[in-house]
Parts: C-alpha cells; structure tokens; sequence
C-alpha cells in the first residue's frame, strides 16, 4: 500500500497492513515527513501529517476539548457561553463534538448554569443544522448518526432531572439537527406534557431562585413542616440570649397554640418526652435539618374503632326500637398521631446538642411545664456530610482532660 506524504487528512490502518508497508523501502521516506504516530486502540493506529495546520493539530489535543472549562479562573454564566462561542468559531470541531459536549454537561454545574435554559439551548446549537438529517425511512429507523442523538438525549435528561423547562425554539432546533423521527425530538415531547404539568404541582411553593442564607431557608423548612396547622407560630430565638450557651447561633421554632394545651394536659409528669434528631427536609434540592419535641402515647390511649361485621343478621334489630345513646368522642388534632404527639419542631444552626438545649431553654419561657418533665435526648449524627459538631459533653470532657495533663505535668 502506497502513502502520499502530500495528504493533508489522517489515514487509518490496520496493524497488519503497517507491518507489511513498512518493510518496503518507498515508504521510508514516507514515515520522515510523518510528525506523531498515535495509538487509538489495540489495533488501529492514526498517522498526523507534518504539513497539517497548526488548528487541526492543536485540536486533537484532549487538554484543549476536556480540560478548556478549567483553564478559565471566573465560573460564571458568561464564561461558559464564551468557551462554547469560541469551540463553534475553531474549524476541525466536527472531530470530536460529542466528547466536547459531553465535557460541557459535565461543567454546567460548576459554572452555575445548570438551570439556564440559554446555555442548555447554546450547548445544542454545536450540532450543525441540516447534515445529520436522515433522507429515508431506513436511517430515520437505524438511528441516523447515533453517537451525536444520544448526546442530545442526555441533554434534555440533565434539564428534566434540574427541573428545566424547553421551549418552542428548542424544538425547532431539534427537527433542524436531527429530524421528526429522532430519539431527541421524542424525549423533548414526552417532556412539554409531563414537565408543565408538574412544574407548580408541589403545595409548599418555593422562591425561585432559592436565598443562600441558611437563616432564611431553615425558616422556609420549618413553615413547610408546619403547614398542617394554619395556626403555628413560627419564632427565631438567638442563642446568645440563653445562660451557659456554648454555641452562639440562631433556632428557628415552630408551635401552635393546640401543642402547647397538649404540653400542658401531659400527664403524668413523670412520663418522658424526647427530643429527636436530626431529620432532613428537603426545601428544593437543598436539605435542612430538623428537630422534634414529641412524647409516645400509651397504648390503652389510643382509640380503637369496634370491629363490626356488616354482613352479621344474627343480630339485627331496628334501630327504631331501641334508644339512642350517644357518646361525646375528642377528635383528636393533627399533632395527635397514631402512637406519638409532636409539641413542637425548630431548626438549629449548628445542629449541636449544646444548640437543641438551648431551645429547650427558649421553649420554658412560654411553657414552664417543661421544666417539670422529664427530657430525655435521643440525638444522633447531624445529616450534613463533612460537617462534625463538638457536643457540649465532649467539650467539658476535653477541658478537663487538658486540666489533668497540667496537673501531672507539675
């Protein structure tokens, strides 16, 4: 097999047919004017022509395609759309479109832009219009150009997990790129029926976008946790206010007035009440961690419904004959449940044992009887990954640890 060493484009070869092409002589002089010789698998290799242009070459470098979106210092929206603008504008992009747009999804989190539905839009606009369309029937059904649908795919399954609603110009985008026929102008249907429905489905409407302060969005959780009762008041409470506090931040708390007669009625005294936690709620994709103040109901309390059987003619009698009787039954509230009553619910921001106390503290001032009760806390690891608090216990018990060192040291 003869090689031009003229050709400006890459050649594909077998390892088979090199060995053999080697061994003659008038491919020597050839493999001079070759500049890299590439291993793509096992079995194949790719020759580079030493007269190929300087953006051909620079191209097929992975640094430049997968590794463009850290080389830029600021992430922000504007900076993504520019490294997008730049990929378009470069000539030899169709080599590698697919691994750079993959590279892309992958960034849009970082870059803060994975809930734009302009940069999901430009990020679409790389496939060229009009070349990857099928001409008939049979490739509309083999799935013309497969690599470059299946991108687009996981395009529109990124904006459906984020929440992100297209538009009308996407479609169009989509039946310019890929045809009537395709799998991404399918995905993009099945997601204007499914998505608008859903979109104001949720009944504790949430700010768009959410605050970052964690003060605000503890606020937004512990509203949507007491929402079962129009009546719940919700209070912040600093901590600082609070003698012997160790952590200095804030609680957010909820009750309502019927949880604090249910603390009051709580008889006897001496029957516990728990403090448990922390549990996550979730306000949108961002979790906060709550608490519960709550006691188990006795199982002879609890009401349990006659079992009668309908369908029993033993003995049936007119209601008619006999008197009526009836009993006054409590509905019981909704804090009521069925083996446990909620008094009240807070939100901390430290999540610490010292911080759930000092609630408790804050909670007294309204409702004295929880100084006669017994308390007892069943607090477990906060939900927050890479987050660790010291808890009030283990801070005295290193102080006097470091005390006793002091001592022998003497």
């Amino acid at each position: 097999m003869m090689i031009s060493a003229t050709k400006k484009t890459f050649q594909l070869f077998s390892s088979q047919t090199i060995r053999s092409s080697l061994s003659s002589k008038e491919c020597q002089q050839t493999i001079k004017n070759l500049s890299i010789i590439k291993l793509t698998n096992h079995s194949i290799f790719r020759f580079y022509s030493k007269k190929d242009d300087g953006s051909r070459k620079d191209y097929f470098n992975t640094s430049l395609t997968l590794h463009t979106f850290d080389d830029e210092e600021s992430k922000s929206k504007e900076t993504y759309l520019e490294v997008l603008r730049k990929y378009t504008s470069q000539p030899g992009r169709n080599i590698e479109r697919v691994q750079f747009m993959y590279a892309a999804l992958k960034y849009m989190d970082e870059f803060g832009v994975d809930k734009d539905l302009e940069s999901y839009k430009k990020l679409l606009d790389v496939f060229p219009k009009g070349k990857m369309l099928p001409t008939n029937n049979i490739q509309a059904e083999f799935v013309h150009y497969p690599k470059e649908q299946k991108c687009a795919v996981y395009i529109l399954d990124k904006m459906e997990d984020r929440g992100v609603i297209p538009d009308s110009e996407m479609e169009k985008m989509l039946l310019n790129t890929f045809g009537k026929e395709s799998l991404p102008i399918h995905k993009y249907w099945r997601m204007m029926y499914w998505l608008p429905k859903f979109k104001n489905i949720s009944p504790w409407p949430m700010p768009r976008p959410l605050p970052n302060d964690p003060l605000e969005l503890a606020k937004l959780a512990i509203w949507k946790i007491s929402s079962v009762d129009p009546q719940a008041e919700i209070t912040v409470f600093k901590t600082e206010t609070v003698e012997d506090s160790i952590d200095k931040t804030w609680i957010v708390s909820a009750i309502t007035p019927t949880q604090r007669k249910l603390l009051e009625n709580h008889h006897p005294r001496t029957k516990a009440v728990y403090v448990e936690g922390p549990f996550p709620v979730y306000v949108r994709n961002i979790p906060v961690d709550y608490f519960v103040l709550w006691t188990k109901i006795p199982k002879s309390d609890i009401y349990k419904p006659p079992k009668i059987d309908v369908d029993d003619v033993t003995n049936l009698k007119a209601s008619y004959w006999d008197s009526k009787k009836t009993t006054i039954i409590n509905y019981p509230s909704v804090h009521e449940q069925m083996h446990e009553t909620i008094f009240s619910v807070c939100a901390t921001g430290t999540s610490s044992k010292d911080s759930v106390l000092s609630w408790i503290r804050c909670l007294q001032k309204d409702n004295p009887v929880l100084s006669e009760l017994h308390i007892v806390f069943t607090l477990k690891q906060s939900t927050k990954e890479g987050i660790k608090y010291l808890e009030a216990d283990d801070i005295i018990s290193k102080i006097s640890e470091d005390e006793q060192k002091e001592i022998d040291e003497r």
